[in-house]
């Protein structure tokens, strides 16, 4: 084995330094993470208070999933019925899908909570802008997180209050329309990430869109609604 000129076996001296190295990244990130979960994070004026709340529950989360009865698959969307779901909204709201037969239908399918703030910033963009939310349109944000978990973030977050969250918790709705294994999850099985439908008044899913990217996606939206007649 190699020695220096102190006598000291140069594997020793380097399983030393890769140790020490290891500890002083573990000792960064322990105080970084303290510091998110007591002061939170800010960006374009939304705070998620406790971002670990959200993983927390990612984890908990491992019931088998209930079947809704239909499944498309997202292939295979476009030109599909789209499977009826009945889900209560953050605001204590039961929607039924098949209620908005004569409108055009968008529906957005994310990571929630933890989605921070891509998700989020969707999910806002999506209320506010009124050629998404008129007398013919209506958009929904579905998540699989629970209510509790939206019932904290409105109350601090106001932008997302008039938001139209519906609360898939079991996740029989995002996977009977195949969102829980896409490009765009990252966490897949598990939660959707970022997939969009946009349904007809007769409700035929006529546009389907995974983005990994997890961009703001109105114009493209608004582009395919406006080829329904």
């Amino acid at each position: 084995m190699e020695e220096n000129k102190l006598g000291i076996n140069k594997k020793y001296i380097y399983a030393g330094l890769i140790t020490a190295v290891a500890l002083f990244g573990f000792f960064m990130y322990s105080l970084g993470s303290k510091g998110n979960a007591s002061e939170g994070i800010e960006v374009n004026g939304m705070i998620n208070s406790n971002p670990s709340d959200s993983m927390d529950s990612h984890h908990r989360n491992n019931a088998p999933i209930p079947s809704l009865g239909e499944k498309i698959f997202f292939e295979k969307a476009v030109g599909s019925k789209s499977p009826d779901f009945s889900l209560e909204s953050a605001q204590g709201k039961t929607i039924k899908l098949s209620d908005y037969k004569g409108k055009k239908v968008v529906l957005f399918f994310n990571e929630g909570s933890m989605c921070y703030p891509a998700c989020w910033n969707q999910m806002a963009s999506l209320t506010e802008d009124k050629e998404l939310n008129n007398k013919d349109v209506v958009a929904f944000s579905i998540v699989v997180d629970q209510k509790s978990q939206w019932e904290n973030i409105i109350k601090k977050v106001p932008k997302l209050s008039n938001s139209a969250i519906l609360l898939d918790s079991d996740k029989a709705v995002s996977n009977a329309y195949g969102a829980l294994n896409l490009e765009s999850s990252m966490h897949k099985g598990s939660y959707p990430g970022h997939t969009f439908f946009v349904i007809d008044r007769v409700g035929i899913i006529r546009y389907a869109l995974d983005d990994p990217e997890m961009a703001i996606r109105n114009n493209e939206l608004l582009s395919e609604l406006s080829k329904i007649e």
